[in-house]
């Protein structure tokens, strides 16, 4: 059985859509990233960097005292549940290191930069001209790289769908807010269409959405990108 400490977002989405693509049993354990219980002693035990999500499986690899292993970040959980399965992780090694370079670029790009672009626009305190620009414009650069390798195939890394399009999808979720038209770039619409489409995703997006505020108050913003973003021990 696997243990899901996560939130829903998009980094939290990218677990719960892998693991109802693959069918794997797991209990899901919110942690209100909002009311600050990626900070408590137990989460921080299992994810040290105070981030969600992570995972703790009870028939997998055992740590020092033989405990159930523990891990953190979420492409390495992806990568984890992938060689677990033997699902959205070609053998191939053309076609694996194909689809880890686009997990890469999902985790050195389509993550941070949306994620700035999403905080600029919608969530800072007040406008900063140079931020919306500089971070709005990297991200339709981003995905306008999208575009151009899905207009050569299916999906990101190649005709089978993977873990790199696991983990690219929920982050274009929000396009609207990030400042993108969909309708502009034909490929990504495409590929986020069909995406949406699968059964696993539709309820992997719905995993713990129900326990999320749908808006922000100034406590949950100051847990999220305050003075608190640091582990408490």
């Amino acid at each position: 059985m696997i243990d899901v400490y996560s939130w829903a977002t998009p980094n939290g989405h990218k677990v719960h859509i892998m693991l109802e693509e693959t069918g794997l049993a797991y209990t899901a354990h919110g942690v209100d990233i909002g009311a600050g219980d990626q900070f408590k002693p137990e989460f921080l035990a299992i994810s040290p960097n105070n981030k969600i999500p992570a995972i703790t499986d009870s028939e997998g690899p055992k740590d020092a005292d033989g405990k159930p292993f523990a891990l953190f970040e979420s492409g390495a959980i992806l990568i984890y549940l992938a060689e677990k399965t033997g699902k959205f992780l070609p053998t191939d090694p053309a076609a694996r290191y194909a689809t880890l370079q686009w997990l890469m670029f999902q985790m050195g790009g389509i993550g941070p930069m949306l994620g700035q672009t999403h905080h600029f626009r919608i969530y800072a305190p007040e406008p900063i001209e140079y931020a919306i620009n500089r971070y709005t414009n990297e991200t339709r650069r981003l995905y306008g790289v999208m575009d151009t390798q899905l207009g050569k195939t299916r999906y990101l890394a190649g005709n089978d769908y993977t873990i790199a399009d696991i983990a690219a999808f929920p982050w274009t979720r929000s396009w609207q807010n990030q400042g993108i038209e969909l309708d502009t770039l034909p490929n990504v619409k495409r590929w986020h269409e069909e995406i949406a489409a699968r059964p696993a995703v539709v309820r992997g997006v719905e995993v713990l959405a129900s326990a999320r505020k749908p808006l922000m108050d100034d406590k949950a913003k100051e847990m999220l990108f305050g003075a608190t973003q640091y582990a408490k021990r």
